[in-house]
């Protein structure tokens, strides 16, 4: 479990900033394209919008007590029902609320790869969220510039962000069992968001 790092400080800005992204991209996608693939090869545009809310849910469950399995059991669950845009948007409000409780960043949490403290929790919950926003735009042909602070907070803090988790993108013994493996070299002069890209497993150069 990773110590108290002043690189977590305003971390609940830095989610709420991470999932105004997101669903500003979510609000674009038409009809037609809830079908359509993603750089997550295992998702298309709904899966991805479900995992992106389910789990803000399961993280609202590990700060309840939840434990690493029932985590792990809920994780494909529908949350979307009929309404994705909402039930997204809800799981955000439920999500920055649960971690604006009193105690929660301070709370140790029964995450899948590794206990941690909430405020960790949020951080990574924050840079998945971050790469997601990629990964939707990408799916419809949006706009995939990212928040440019928050990008180069990311890639400074990813260390600190996954310290003591078993899965983590900058450690050459992770099994990617959610990481996807860093693809094609980059060209060179390539800018920091997409070195950060590939450092979480994407091609951002791919098809450009």
């Amino acid at each position: 479990m990773a110590d108290r790092t002043d690189c977590f400080d305003g971390i609940t800005d830095r989610f709420a900033l991470s999932s105004a992204g997101f669903e500003r991209r979510l609000r674009m996608v038409r009809s037609e394209q809830w079908n359509w693939p993603t750089p997550c090869s295992e998702w298309d545009v709904r899966r991805l919008v479900n995992h992106m809310t389910r789990g803000n849910l399961n993280y609202v469950a590990l700060l309840g007590g939840a434990t690493a399995a029932e985590f792990w059991r809920a994780r494909d669950a529908d949350a979307l029902g009929a309404d994705p845009v909402g039930a997204y948007a809800r799981s955000v409000r439920e999500c920055a609320a649960a971690f604006g409780g009193p105690g929660a960043l301070r709370r140790v949490l029964d995450y899948p790869f590794g206990r941690m403290t909430g405020e960790q929790a949020l951080a990574v919950r924050t840079t998945d969220s971050a790469i997601h926003t990629w990964d939707l735009t990408r799916a419809i042909g949006a706009d995939d510039e990212l928040d440019t602070g928050l990008a180069a907070w990311i890639d400074d803090h990813l260390r600190e962000i996954y310290s003591g988790l078993a899965e983590t993108p900058v450690s050459t013994d992770t099994t990617h069992r959610a990481f996807a493996a860093p693809g094609d070299p980059l060209p060179q002069g390539a800018s920091r968001q997409d070195r950060l890209l590939h450092r979480m497993g994407r091609n951002p150069s791919h098809d450009r």
